[in-house]
């Protein structure tokens, strides 16, 4: 009996939780269709990203992260040009969609359980990463961001603080975006030969600027051979004559090591 009922929960799974991700996004009002519109209106920047599709990853096959530049244009076809007016929430997956082969969608990098794997849409999360960034340097509102929970690869080139990504898997971890201001914003997302790049604009001047910063690092050694990298992340908010007006917190991280890494003395636990 148990063998059957662990057949049925694999099968009726991914529905229901479809089901109830749908019902969260028509509950909280989740755009489905939003307005799209050029450049033009907006013409005040407000946050801009980019980052590198490919990258010399040790026994990752060159196919996926080919694969995954694939991936990115259709699911940045989605996303360009979106428009986000005062009160909208939008959703990363509404918008997207399931990835699939009949889509189009390729099979790409993930990760299952801190291992590197491939499936159909892999790499997506460096979109979801990227908004997650650009949006922390906006007055938009993050309202669901899920974490990684394991760090992969050592940092090794890393230009921002650990943790400050966003993960993504259709349609349970989803990354939601709410407009609590009185401006309009539009979003920009392309693939380019090399890189992804991003941008939120504006049909008003910002009023502030925003610096992302790590606070509260560690590492620690919690069995043997398992280690642990934690650390809290921070927004300070200036005004436009550069005056501090807030020191905010953005999200605490915690994931797990699959790397064997340097400790600084007094840094283990």
């Amino acid at each position: 009996m148990a063998g059957v009922r662990e057949r049925v929960r694999e099968s009726v799974g991914p529905s229901v939780r479809r089901l109830r991700r749908e019902r969260q996004w028509r509950q909280d009002g989740v755009v489905a269709h939003p307005d799209r519109a050029e450049p033009d209106g907006f013409a005040h920047h407000v946050a801009a990203h980019r980052t590198p599709i490919f990258r010399e990853l040790a026994g990752v096959d060159r196919r996926l992260q080919e694969n995954k530049a694939v991936n990115l244009v259709i699911a940045a076809g989605r996303l360009d040009g979106l428009v986000l007016r005062p009160g909208q929430r939008m959703s990363f997956w509404r918008l997207v969609g399931k990835p699939t082969y009949r889509r189009g969608f390729k099979d790409g990098l993930v990760l299952r359980q801190g291992q590197v794997d491939e499936a159909v849409g892999g790499g997506l999360c460096q979109m979801t990463n990227l908004l997650y960034w650009m949006t922390v340097h906006s007055p938009l509102s993050v309202v669901e961001r899920w974490r990684h929970t394991y760090d992969v690869f050592p940092d090794n080139g890393r230009t921002q603080p650990f943790g400050s990504g966003a993960t993504c898997s259709w349609p349970v971890l989803d990354l939601q975006i709410e407009n609590r201001t009185i401006a309009t914003f539009r979003l920009s997302l392309g693939v380019e030969r090399t890189d992804l790049a991003g941008a939120w604009t504006s049909d008003q001047p910002p009023q502030h600027t925003y610096e992302v910063y790590e606070a509260a690092h560690v590492m620690t050694n919690d069995l043997p051979g398992v280690f642990t990298r934690r650390n809290v992340l921070r927004r300070r908010v200036f005004d436009l004559a550069g005056v501090e007006v807030a020191d905010e917190l953005l999200a605490v991280n915690e994931g797990r090591l699959m790397y064997q890494p340097f400790l600084e003395s007094g840094a283990a636990g």
